[in-house]
């Protein structure tokens, strides 16, 4: 049973990802940046993968690997994440095309199918909840909120007619449907456009029912609703604001002969890390991820490989400099989570001892810090005892640059 009391068996979701985003007027296109701890299109898909078996990103065929990047981010290994199979295949030119690709990619399993865009990440445990129990009692479900204000048709630059709000109503996703049902609806399409995919069940004359919408589930079009939407996601945190959040992952080899250094620690074993400076990942993520809270680049940009400057530098040295540019450019380090993947050695006696060196290296105190360790249960290269890697968290606070 899913949190919600409903069954996650034979449902299956599709994050409609595959937007250019050009509203927004962005470089990289607005699911894929971050709103508090997590991406757009992440906060979006744990919203179905809660009642889903499993779900299917459709992402721009340019940003491909850039979802996988941020899913590997959140823990997802490639194939699992938070305990379901999640995928993601390349869009098409047009809604449905995505939706359809979507569809083919997942498996014959999922009789019920929610759609969700990744561009609405504030759908509530509840609203999804509903929205699947009226899909499998009707076969196709859309949530519809309010009209709040008075809704005028305009022609020619003048108004023509005063619609009655009170017949009208805003759809929203995620949008439920038997996978059968839908199928047939974008079949009976013909090529016709939509803008959603109960218009397609509406089009081949089928019904849908309809499930209270929440006014919170906003969709993020423009560069306001981007702003709105992340100090929106910063308030969830308890953060001001101009909080920002960056993440940072690395990974290095073990190999004799070298001493192995993480946290600013050293820890007695018979292999060390890899690197041109002392190789220890966890220090590097933090600084990365502090990097990009602040959009100040990565380390290798700072402290280039092959630069003898660094040649087997102290990681915390390069930790105290990250910290400097953090204050440089206004901000304060509010907090730092990392966690170290290895199979061996043991992590957690030495978890305190990298609390302290971290933090007087970052100038924070040690309760700003939290270091955790975990295995891969003998599968991957930390499985194999073949490298060490750790992925960080970076909060930030202060004014923007």
């Amino acid at each position: 049973m899913t949190p919600n009391g409903t069954t996650a068996e034979g449902v299956g979701a599709v994050l409609v990802a595959a937007g250019s985003s050009t509203r927004t007027g962005a470089a990289v296109p607005k699911q894929f940046q971050r709103l508090g701890l997590a991406p757009m299109f992440v906060r979006s898909l744990r919203a179905v993968l809660g009642v889903s078996a499993e779900a299917v990103v459709v992402a721009p065929a340019d940003y491909v690997s850039t979802a996988e990047r941020l899913l590997r981010e959140a823990g997802w290994d490639g194939d699992l994440l938070d305990g379901k199979r999640v995928a993601v295949v390349p869009g098409g030119d047009r809604r449905q095309d995505s939706v359809e690709r979507g569809l083919a990619a997942l498996s014959q399993a999922a009789e019920v199918v929610l759609v969700h865009d990744a561009a609405r990440p504030f759908a509530s445990d509840e609203l999804v909840a509903r929205v699947l129990v009226a899909a499998r009692d009707s076969g196709a479900a859309v949530p519809v909120a309010p009209v709040p204000d008075t809704v005028k048709r305009v022609e020619d630059g003048a108004v023509v007619a005063t619609l009655d709000r009170s017949v009208l109503g805003l759809a929203q996703t995620p949008q439920g449907f038997s996978r059968s049902v839908l199928r047939e609806a974008y079949i009976a399409l013909g090529g016709a456009a939509i803008t959603d995919d109960a218009a397609a069940v509406e089009a081949a004359g089928g019904t849908v029912s309809v499930v209270e919408g929440e006014p919170g589930n906003v969709k993020v079009t423009t560069a306001l609703d981007l702003e709105l939407a992340a100090a929106r996601a910063n308030a969830e945190l308890g953060l001001d604001a101009a909080a920002r959040v960056g993440t940072g992952s690395d990974t290095h080899r073990l190999v004799e002969g070298r001493r192995l250094i993480l946290g600013g620690v050293e820890i007695p074993f018979e292999k060390g890390l890899e690197g041109y400076s002392d190789a220890d990942v966890a220090t590097h993520a933090i600084m990365d991820a502090l990097l990009g809270a602040v959009a100040a680049g990565d380390i290798g940009q700072h402290f280039p490989p092959g630069d003898p400057a660094y040649k087997d530098v102290s990681s915390l040295f390069l930790l105290e400099r990250v910290a400097a540019i953090v204050r440089e450019r206004g901000h304060a380090i509010r907090s730092v989570d990392v966690t170290i993947t290895a199979e061996a050695p043991r992590i957690a006696p030495h978890v305190s001892a990298m609390r302290r060196a971290l933090a007087a290296a970052a100038g924070i105190g040690s309760d700003a810090i939290s270091v955790k360790a975990t295995t891969t249960e003998g599968t991957g290269p930390e499985g194999e005892g073949l490298a060490i890697s750790a992925r960080a968290i970076a909060v930030v606070s202060g004014t923007s640059p």
